[in-house]
């Protein structure tokens, strides 16, 4: 370790925790991608291929209390890697699989690995890097959850076109190996030597101390998760309802395809640029800042009847909704406590997955009564203002040391 307790080597753990999340999120939306071709192929309606997907969500917090509580007790190296190498199995065996119920326990199980990734990636990412990147690194490792619905697009527009569907859960595998080799070549986390518990149930009883933190953190992830669905979900379904936008395209695409394609740079760019922004004005400031720019975006985004307008609209709207989201890795991690921080981080965030998943389905039913328009505003607005009043008056731990050696600015 250097005399500041941060390894040289910091950057490895820094991007296995990126690459394994960004593959992580492009072995799940592949499956977004094949909803017809899964149907036809294994003879089932379509609503089973999407049951497919409310597996692995419901699977998801399983996986953050498993690996959560493994990395918090043996170390963060062992359970990442071994992390890595069961969702990427799951995965590879989904391309395999020779009837729908053996897809869907392959997807369930990969559901597992989805959700204890993040919990020990970003634990492992954050508290191993120096203080100064802490923020910009939380907007790169957030970012890659966008990046890997874009390579998911870009796959099967390619490789599923050139080789068939069953490629595109083989293609990540070299990936998987590569964030092997970088946590292998890693140190473990001083930060988890340091405050290393004596045993599981010690990793409980902080997360049972801890209650109200968790409670609040609960609440102010399943109202940005649900923020985040509720803006990009039915999107595409939304322009494909606007009369002004039949026949129209962007980038080379239907509108319904290219947009979203568009407002995912958005996405990106967002969670990276208040990530960085939240080491200047604090954690709580940024999520601020960037839920204003999604409040001002909303009549561009659900009023607007050109391409132009609809393009510039949900392309600021992800801006501010990613750039919340952005911040959340590190703000989870600072707000976690020592002994516990992949399980109580990671928990947190699938928790707050699994308890916001009916939001598109809320969504849908409110557009049902009110047409799209009022559906998507009224659904958005009451989420940022919502949100808004939480992260205000919610605490914050910005820069806080995880070593005790480590010297404020490290």
């Amino acid at each position: 370790m250097t005399n500041k307790g941060i390894a040289p080597t910091w950057r490895l753990v820094a991007a296995a925790g990126v690459l394994g999340w960004m593959l992580d999120a492009f072995d799940f939306f592949v499956v977004v991608f094949l909803f017809d071709a899964l149907a036809q192929h294994f003879k089932v309606s379509k609503a089973s291929v999407v049951y497919t997907l409310t597996a692995t969500l419901a699977m998801r917090p399983v996986g953050s209390v498993l690996f959560g509580t493994l990395a918090d007790t043996i170390g963060r190296k062992r359970p990442l890697i071994l992390c890595v190498l069961f969702f990427s199995t799951c995965t590879v065996l989904s391309g395999f699989a020779p009837t729908y119920n053996v897809f869907l326990v392959c997807r369930a199980l990969y559901g597992i690995g989805m959700g204890g990734y993040w919990g020990v990636g970003a634990s492992y990412a954050i508290e191993s890097s120096p203080i100064r990147v802490r923020g910009i690194l939380s907007g790169i490792i957030q970012a890659g959850y966008p990046m890997g619905y874009l390579l998911a697009a870009v796959a099967m527009q390619t490789i599923a076109r050139d080789f068939g569907w069953r490629a595109v859960f083989f293609v990540g595998a070299p990936v998987a190996v590569l964030v092997v080799v970088l946590t292998y070549l890693a140190p473990e986390s001083e930060a988890w030597h340091q405050h290393r518990p004596e045993s599981g149930n010690r990793v409980f009883l902080s997360l049972i101390a801890n209650r109200a933190t968790f409670a609040y953190l609960l609440l102010m992830m399943t109202l940005l998760i649900f923020l985040s669905h509720g803006s990009q979900n039915l999107y595409p379904d939304f322009l494909r309802s606007i009369p002004a936008m039949v026949g129209k395209s962007i980038l080379g695409m239907d509108v319904a395809l290219g947009i979203p394609v568009l407002f995912n740079v958005g996405a990106i760019a967002g969670a990276l640029i208040f990530g960085a922004l939240s080491q200047r004005v604090g954690r709580r400031g940024a999520i601020l800042l960037a839920l204003v720019i999604a409040m001002i975006s909303i009549p561009a985004w659900a009023y607007g009847n050109s391409v132009a307008t609809l393009s510039v609209g949900s392309f600021f709207m992800q801006i501010g909704v990613q750039g919340a989201f952005g911040v959340i890795p590190a703000h989870l991690n600072e707000l976690s406590p020592d002994t516990a921080r992949s399980l109580f981080a990671g928990f947190v965030y699938q928790l707050g997955v699994l308890l916001a998943s009916p939001a598109t389905a809320l969504e849908f039913i409110l557009s049902r009564h009110l047409g799209y328009r009022w559906a998507l505003t009224i659904f958005e607005v009451g989420l940022i203002v919502l949100m808004m009043i939480i992260v205000w008056l919610g605490p914050e731990a910005k820069n806080s040391n995880f070593l005790r050696a480590m010297e404020t600015r490290a």
